[in-house]
């Protein structure tokens, strides 16, 4: 199983509390593995690993976001994954 470990930035409107409790509920129902670097009320830094389909669900649900956030922009670095690194 290929397993893929992407950064993501989310830019907006986001209220802290609300976006990470959504990022988490969204990661765990993906079978994600989710990593808060950093987290204001206008960016989230985060680093979620998983199977690519279902990092790339993640990343169209975030982008929708909880009802009382709005993201504006979302980057996406992809990392390398380390060897051996399963889920």
């Amino acid at each position: 199983m290929k397993v893929e470990q992407v950064k993501f930035t989310f830019e907006g409107d986001l209220l802290a509390a609300s976006f990470l409790e959504f990022a988490q509920h969204r990661a765990q129902r993906l079978s994600l593995q989710l990593i808060m670097q950093e987290q204001s009320d206008t960016c989230a830094k985060m680093v979620v690993t998983g199977q690519p389909a279902l990092v790339d669900a993640f990343e169209m649900a975030m982008s929708l976001g909880p009802q009382d956030c709005v993201v504006y922009n979302i980057s996406r670095d992809e990392m390398q994954v380390k060897k051996g690194m399963s889920l």
